[in-house]
């Protein structure tokens, strides 16, 4: 009797484990993970776009000009159960030239972000990300091309973030970071002395001379949103476009670092493509040269900034 009873309760005991495996499996399923994204997918764009204007002659008046802009733009992504983690890197350098005077910058800029991510619940992530900006030559202060206003490292920002972030397969991204810190960088003694880009200027005495030089580093803790979204409108054009917001906890909060880019590509043949590139930026600690309709300067204070880079020439997408 002994013995029917002990069978009967390991009978019992198995069959309630087994039912709680069953359950477990349940739980784990409502967790889907898209078996296309799993493993690394690698890919990017390069486009080489060209312009030219020559005039002879010309009664309406203008100048010669060549201009030329390179973009590149490369990611690997791996996903494996749980974890995601994104690398991407964006790097651009444009050049004009006309006829009376040397070449300037039309564009410039170096940004690269990874992302690490573990799986929480269906689309949504804890997330941890780090973002690196710089560009590559010195900017000038043109028509002065003896004033530099910018170099490599200077500026150069690096932003480390924890938060949540909300992810729709390849197509869209809403990261939300409330522990952020973020460092800028002047790593030109000339700049940081200036105060520019948000540093600690350098202090002088009272016959001008330098007592202390500018710092070279800015620490700021803040809040952080970055969203992402990626689309194709037509079988030929695709739309590619990025947010980013911060917040410094610490000083004016209420004024809101943005840095908004768009790359709109429109296929014309299998390597010639129409490609749209704007970028706006605003940054309270950036002081902006303002200038009179003629041209004289009258003060500096902050401004939107806006870029717009319009070309058609080579592309590839691998």
């Amino acid at each position: 009797m002994y013995k029917i009873f002990g069978v009967i309760f390991i009978f019992f005991i198995l069959n309630e484990l087994h039912a709680q495996v069953v359950e477990k499996e349940k739980d784990l399923r409502k967790i889907s993970i898209d078996s296309s994204l799993l493993g690394w997918k690698t890919g990017g764009l390069f486009n080489l776009t060209f312009s030219q204007l020559s005039l002879t002659h010309w009664a309406s008046g203008g100048e010669n000009s060549i201009a030329g802009n390179a973009l590149l733009n490369v990611y690997a992504k791996y996903n494996k159960q749980r974890f995601s983690f994104e690398n991407n890197l964006d790097m651009g350098y444009g050049l004009l030239k006309q006829a009376s005077a040397k070449s300037k910058k039309a564009d410039d800029k170096i940004d690269f972000s990874s992302k690490l991510g573990y799986l929480i619940h269906n689309n949504s992530f804890w997330a941890a990300l780090i973002n690196f900006k710089t560009q590559f030559m010195p900017g000038y202060n043109y028509p002065n091309d003896s004033v530099k206003i910018s170099n490599f490292m200077a500026p150069a920002y690096l932003l480390f973030a924890i938060g949540y972030d909300f992810k729709k397969k390849d197509i869209f991204s809403c990261f939300i970071a409330p522990i952020t810190g973020k460092i800028t960088f002047v790593n030109d003694q000339n700049l940081a002395d200036k105060g520019a880009f948000g540093v600690e200027p350098a202090k002088f005495d009272a016959n001008g001379n330098i007592t202390q030089h500018g710092k070279h580093n800015r620490y700021e803790f803040g809040g952080y949103i970055k969203t992402t979204f990626q689309t194709k409108i037509t079988n030929n054009i695709n739309l590619t476009s990025k947010l980013e917001l911060f917040s410094n906890y610490f000083k004016n909060p209420q004024n809101i670092d943005v840095y908004w880019e768009t790359l709109t590509g429109m296929k014309i043949s299998k390597y010639l493509a129409v490609s749209i590139n704007t970028v706006l930026i605003y940054d309270d600690d950036i002081m902006i040269t303002i200038k009179d309709k003629s041209g004289n300067t009258i003060g500096q204070g902050q401004r939107i900034q806006f870029k717009e880079v319009v070309g058609i020439g080579f592309s590839y997408k691998f």
